[in-house]
This record gives C-alpha cells, structure tokens and sequence, in this order.
C-alpha cells in the first residue's frame, strides 16, 4: 500500500461515550475508514500512523438514515466503522494532553 492511499483510509476517530468507555476497557478504537477500505489496509494505517502495533480489525458498514426536512425526503450516506484492537502495552491519545 502507497504512503498516498494509507494516508487516506483513516478519515477520523469516532469520540463518543461508547467509544471511550471500549477504549479504557479492552484498547479497542472506533475509526471512520473509506468506503472501500480493507482489514490489512487499515492495520497498516493505524500502525504506521500511531507508532502501535494492531491485534484485531473489526469492520462494520453503518447505513445512512433516511431524514426529511418538511416535505424534503433524504438520506444520509453510508459508511463503514472500524474497531481497532491493540495489543497489550500500547495505547493512543486523542486529547493531546500532557
């Protein structure tokens, strides 16, 4: 995989209260990822990105809900999750805190 493509495949850290609480229990993290990317592609990100080494990948495609405004109907976008586990003595820090 291109330093260009791996670049890419992480489109953000999903923060919530679930996410957080995986996050302290088991060193589990939730990511949004493109559409199309693939397990290995997104253990190499993670691992070359955050200088931590990946135990498990764990994919999941979230679909997009259907909304309307008034008499406008629509719908989000679908997108894919993945949870990303790390291997013991490793970690990633979102704050940025000291």
């Amino acid at each position: 995989m291109n330093q260009e493509r791996m670049m890419r495949v992480l489109l953000r850290p999903i923060v919530s209260e679930k996410s957080t609480n995986l996050a302290d229990a088991s060193r589990q993290f939730a990511f949004q990822v493109l559409r199309d990317a693939s397990k290995p592609e997104i253990r190499l990100a993670v691992e070359k990105l955050f200088n931590v080494q990946v135990a498990e990948v764990r994919v999941s495609n979230v679909k997009g809900k259907a909304k309307r405004f008034g008499a406008m109907q629509g719908r989000r976008k679908d997108w894919k999750k993945a949870y990303v586990r790390l291997k013991e003595g490793f970690d990633i820090e979102f704050a940025g805190g000291a």
